[in-house]
């Protein structure tokens, strides 16, 4: 799923087998007790394969000196396979994800969005995230042995 768009098929790879780098990031993933990787199921043997995966989320949990300490939940990663979009997944997940960061004690939910992403901005406002900040990325190249 990830890349199942044009921005995501640029950046991505969906090889397979798919390259190690994944694989990796996954392990990394799964053995932080402050990232949750989110996977949403249709029934079982879905249109989509035996597991019917029609979307995915990575959920990670940041403690912050600012805001007097308090904690705050990180989206990224938000997918929702093409055949199953505008049909309520994404709220589903994301939902879940805003009642996750609320039983983990978390002040506020944020997440970016690629500027041509327009129609997941307006979702994402539709869901009452508010674009009050600017954000920046800078991109670092990978080296051998990076990780990163």
């Amino acid at each position: 799923m990830l890349a199942d768009d044009p921005l995501g098929a640029r950046r991505e790879s969906d090889t397979s087998p798919l390259p190690r780098c994944y694989h990796d990031a996954f392990d990394a993933i799964d053995r932080d007790p402050n990232i949750e990787l989110v996977v949403a199921q249709a029934g079982a043997g879905g249109a989509l394969g035996a597991l019917g995966i029609v979307g995915v989320l990575q959920l990670s949990f940041i403690p912050n000196l600012s805001h007097r300490g308090g904690w705050r939940a990180l989206i990224e990663g938000v997918r929702v396979a093409a055949a199953h979009r505008c049909g309520g997944v994404g709220r589903q997940m994301l939902q879940w994800a805003i009642e996750r960061a609320r039983q983990r004690g978390c002040l506020m939910v944020q997440l970016t969005s690629d500027k041509s992403r327009t129609d997941a901005i307006r979702f994402y406002e539709g869901l009452g995230f508010v674009a009050s900040h600017e954000g920046m990325k800078l991109h670092l190249s990978r080296g051998e042995g990076d990780h990163g």
